[in-house]
């Protein structure tokens, strides 16, 4: 075990993921810089209406995605020294975001318009729809399949200083609120739209041989996946809208503080899914025994660093909530000391996923999805009225702690029975 840890630290693996960690670094930074300014000039109030804003957003990049995240990963990282087949998917997929792009602005447009929870925000979540074009540019999960993460370093720092800069220019006022989700989505354009552009330069991609067919094909196969991570976004996003929708706004917006703060830990925790999921791909389809090793160590060594970075958050958190907002420091600072337990159960789920995912066990990852998703918003739904935000985050911490049990138990007679 010591010499495979050793081993870490000299391989190419270790350069990426030091390449990685930097851009995950800017991540963190962001809401340190940018959540106090918006909580003191936009109230916490606003800041709740930007936090279901982006959460309606966030929700909607599922339908453009269709899966590419997780299943288009998988194909890259299997074909990457194939450029024919590699053609094949990067021009099949964005062919398929863009029908699926056109047809969501269309949908959500109507809905934002007629539907009254909405109507009365409609600018703010007009203005949330750049997030979806950025979306569609985002090239991440072929730059995933190819391990090629200093282009995704380099993408997420540039979109995140265009939002930080574009924030402490024109948020002045407390109306402004509506336009902090404008500018996420434009740093996401601008950034996605540049590595685009050089993926298409680099392999010489062209457009012109798409074939319907293929693109036909794509939707009726990713259509499984594509549903489970409607479910999957549900659990993710939604309950600050329920928390919204059953309590107020400004409910919302200590909630999103606390999120925000936990966030960091819930993104890195995804992100770090997405630097080792494609490599956990190729090793199972090679060797089983190396593929658990590598597993292991470097999920291993990241949930000891989640504790511990998390343990700290806890201990201190009667600062860093006055850091975010100085009203009502002792009420969230409690809430947060119960919500760190939400991305410690996560260092588990996620990496289970994996394993879920890399052996092919589809069907029964969209099983329970749903199943978690519909069971874990039904829960909010029925006790935010009468626990308001302690009720979401005990909530969301009894979901993660089934789904892992659950993944585990997908995954057992294949993997941990097998090789002991």
């Amino acid at each position: 075990m010591l010499r495979n840890i050793v081993y870490i630290f000299k391989n190419q693996q270790n350069t990426n993921l030091l390449v990685y960690g930097i851009g995950q670094f800017f991540n963190l930074v962001t809401p340190i810089l940018v959540v106090p300014y918006i909580v003191s000039v936009c109230s916490e109030e606003g800041y709740g209406k930007i936090g279901v804003g982006l959460a309606v957003s966030f929700f909607m990049m599922v339908f453009i995605d269709y899966g590419s995240d997780i299943l288009g990963v998988k194909e890259v990282s299997v074909n990457r020294d194939n450029i024919k087949a590699l053609e094949k998917i990067f021009i099949t997929i964005y062919s398929a975001k863009l029908f699926l792009l056109f047809l969501v602005l269309i949908l959500v447009s109507i809905i934002f318009i007629t539907v009254p929870y909405f109507s009365q925000e409609k600018k703010l979540f007009f203005w949330g729809l750049p997030i979806l074009i950025g979306q569609f540019l985002n090239p991440t999960w072929f730059l995933q399949g190819i391990e090629n993460f200093k282009w995704i370093t380099i993408s997420n720092i540039a979109s995140k200083v265009v939002y930080v800069v574009a924030i402490f220019g024109f948020i002045h006022n407390p109306s402004d609120y509506v336009y902090n989700n404008l500018f996420w989505g434009l740093g996401m354009i601008i950034a996605n739209g540049f590595f685009f552009i050089c993926l298409l330069k680099q392999y010489s991609f062209s457009f012109q041989k798409t074939k319907m067919a293929d693109v036909t094909a794509y939707l009726k196969t990713n259509f499984s996946m594509f549903s489970s991570q409607i479910f999957v976004s549900l659990q993710m996003y939604f309950p600050i809208v329920l928390v919204s929708y059953f309590g107020n706004n400004t409910m919302a917006g200590q909630f999103k503080i606390i999120d925000q703060i936990i966030v960091i830990f819930k993104t890195y925790l995804l992100l770090f899914f997405n630097f080792v999921y494609p490599r956990v791909c190729f090793l199972l389809g090679k060797n089983t025994r190396e593929a658990l090793s590598f597993w292991k160590i470097y999920n291993g060594l990241n949930t000891v660093f989640i504790i511990i970075s998390l343990g700290i958050i806890g201990l201190f958190s009667n600062k860093i909530v006055g850091y975010f907002n100085p009203k009502g420091v002792i009420e969230i600072s409690n809430l947060l000391k119960i919500a760190v337990l939400i991305p410690i159960a996560q260092s588990i789920t996620i990496p289970l996923k994996q394993l879920v995912l890399g052996c092919n066990k589809q069907n029964e990852y969209v099983r329970t999805t749903m199943l978690i998703a519909v069971t874990s918003l039904t829960t909010i739904a029925i006790i935010t009225p009468f626990y308001s935000v302690l009720g979401v985050l005990l909530s969301l911490i009894f979901t993660e702690v089934i789904t892992a049990a659950m993944y585990y138990r997908i995954i057992k007679r294949d993997l941990f029975v097998r090789t002991s």
